[in-house]
């Protein structure tokens, strides 16, 4: 079954030039899997902006390539990307949704989300010595130096997802999960969207464009 996780998919494009090299670099010096994931992890945390005021009309929004190309993306495209990158590295890799609720998320994502509950949150689990880890690189480091958010980590052996409570705050809960897939299943994801959070596709959620962390700044009481 693993061999299916090292192959192209949709909107994982492991096969994209661009997504080999930014792997290829990330992953340099690395001697065991270990040492490639958490680079790997590392590279797609960091280096892609977490931002989720994107055009979620577009099924590119959602792509791993894309999502490198622009140098910033939601959870989504960059669980996409991680995994892109691993299988680019000969590790198995898939994708993991979740419907959360995000008690820190901005108002502007809330009123879009028809509530605080996010629907179909990404990540990526990874084939490591014999064991699938769950790696969650959503949150970018200086996003979170900004907001005072603990930056998760992963050491290819345990699971790294959003804390319950992060400083004192609640942070994230995980409601209902949908399932594990080789590539994005961008069609179930719209028609769940279209039904219980329609302000996700409004033009009017990408007016203004302020940064998800200014968001959050301004939310602040």
């Amino acid at each position: 079954m693993e061999e299916t996780y090292l192959k192209p998919a949709y909107l994982v494009e492991s096969d994209s030039p661009e997504v080999e090299v930014f792997a290829s670099k990330a992953a340099s010096g690395s001697t065991t899997d270990y040492d490639i994931a958490i680079k790997l992890y590392n590279a797609v945390r960091d280096a892609i902006t977490y931002d989720p005021y994107q055009d979620f009309r577009k099924e590119s929004t959602f792509s791993a390539k894309d999502a490198l190309n622009r140098g910033r993306g939601f959870c989504i495209p960059k669980a996409a990307l991680l995994a892109a990158c691993a299988r680019a590295q000969n590790i198995p890799a898939r994708l993991g949704f979740a419907d959360v609720k995000n008690h820190l998320a901005s108002k502007r994502m809330i009123d879009a989300c028809n509530g605080d509950v996010f629907r179909w949150h990404a990540y990526c689990e990874l084939f490591i010595a014999d064991k699938w880890v769950k790696a969650t690189p959503a949150f970018d480091r200086k996003l979170c130096e900004r907001t005072g958010l603990t930056p998760l980590e992963f050491d290819g052996k345990n699971d790294s997802i959003f804390h319950s409570f992060d400083n004192n705050r609640r942070h994230m809960e995980y409601l209902n999960y949908h399932g594990l897939f080789a590539g994005v299943p961008y069609q179930q994801i719209i028609a769940t969207w279209e039904k219980l959070s329609p302000g996700l596709l409004d033009k009017k959620y990408l007016a203004g464009r302020a940064s998800f962390s200014d968001d959050l700044e301004s939310d602040k009481p």
